[in-house]
């Protein structure tokens, strides 16, 4: 097959190229200049050149030509604004859930030709067709799994999508690079918001939305224990960075109207939920669910909760945990799963939605 893969700098998708590579398809590969390295220069370093060196490295040894797709502008409108207006509103965003769906899986299938029978990318997941339809399956590492962050695509996405990394553990995908003497062989894996490479994220937020004082209240006591410089700097289940003494001390509410930060020293367990609202919703056969019963992740990682789901309405699904969790916070995208096939997924909503 034709096929484009999308190369990252990192080792995943590297070994997702050669594989393709040593099974004989005809490969081009291409890197997405996204990084706001123009705009926010001065904040910080921002490592698109390095990751480019290793995309061109892996590239010359495969003998795979490599094209640089500049989506800059189409990532700040999709993906960029929408993480800083949902800070704004005191959300929890998902960049990287918008990323795949709106800009790799998205503005990219715009930018290459039809005669790319499948896109390629380095993410843990897999593809099965049956009866025509296409559904996306979790990867056999539960910690690397990434079907969390693809949940939004859509069928005609999926139809064309390759993951050749998804059927291994990382261990595995290790071994591989080392066997074929990759660049990317010893390169850490990235972590954090997918845009900002070294760029802090406090600073990030500074720079869009500046700084307003606010208390930082005791929720027990109804104390002001301290000042803080706007609650959006701020996620429900933190502990670092409140500076506050005889702690530790948890962050367990947001109020953005009156930007105060409520904090308490321990997360009790009335301050857990088992149950929220999703709305947003997105199932990637196109089918809603029939059964009640179902998994659901509500961020990544290797934990999933099982649940019941029950339709408040057309469009907005109430989800009930056999387990109570102390971290959900709106903005936050939950994720059903039936065994190993993920279903797809929606936001969380505030309780006034």
């Amino acid at each position: 097959m034709k096929i484009a893969v999308l190369l990252s700098g990192g080792v995943d998708s590297s070994i997702a190229l050669r594989l393709l590579k040593d099974e004989g398809h005809n490969i081009t590969a291409f890197y997405l200049k996204i990084w706001l390295q123009d705009e926010f220069s001065f904040l910080g370093e921002c490592p698109w050149e390095e990751d480019l060196k290793y995309a061109r490295g892996v590239c010359e040894q495969a003998n795979v030509p490599l094209e640089v797709i500049p989506l800059q502008t189409a990532y700040w409108d999709n993906v960029v604004s929408y993480t800083i207006e949902e800070i704004k509103e005191g959300r929890t965003p998902n960049p990287d859930i918008f990323c795949n769906s709106l800009i790799k899986f998205g503005e990219f299938y715009d930018k290459i030709d039809d005669s790319f029978e499948k896109v390629a990318s380095g993410h843990y997941a897999r593809v099965e067709k049956i009866n025509e339809k296409y559904f996306l399956k979790t990867s056999p590492d539960p910690v690397k799994d990434q079907t969390y962050f693809l949940a939004y695509l859509t069928q005609q996405q999926l139809s064309r999508a390759l993951f050749p990394v998804g059927r291994y553990k990382k261990t595995e995908i290790r071994d591989l690079a080392e066997r074929h003497n990759l660049p990317t062989m010893a390169r850490r894996d990235s972590q954090g918001i997918c845009f900002l490479g070294q760029i802090k994220f406090n600073e990030f937020i500074k720079h869009h939305l500046g700084e307003i004082e606010g208390d930082i209240i005791d929720i027990d006591s109804g104390k002001v224990l301290g000042k803080h410089p706007g609650y959006y700097y701020y996620t429900i289940g933190q502990r670092s960075g409140l500076r506050l003494g005889g702690g530790p001390w948890f962050v367990v509410k947001k109020e953005v109207k009156s930007n105060i930060i409520y904090v308490s020293k321990e997360y009790k367990i009335e301050l857990k939920q088992d149950q929220f609202n999703v709305g947003k919703l997105n199932w990637i056969t196109d089918i809603k669910p029939d059964k009640k019963d179902l998994k659901v992740k509500i961020r990544h990682g290797a934990h999933f909760y099982d649940c019941k789901i029950v339709w408040a309405d057309e469009a907005t699904l109430l989800v009930k945990l056999a387990k109570s969790d102390k971290g959900i916070a709106p903005g936050q995208f939950a994720v059903f799963y039936d065994e190993d096939i993920c279903l797809g997924g929606g936001v969380i909503l505030q309780d006034s939605d």
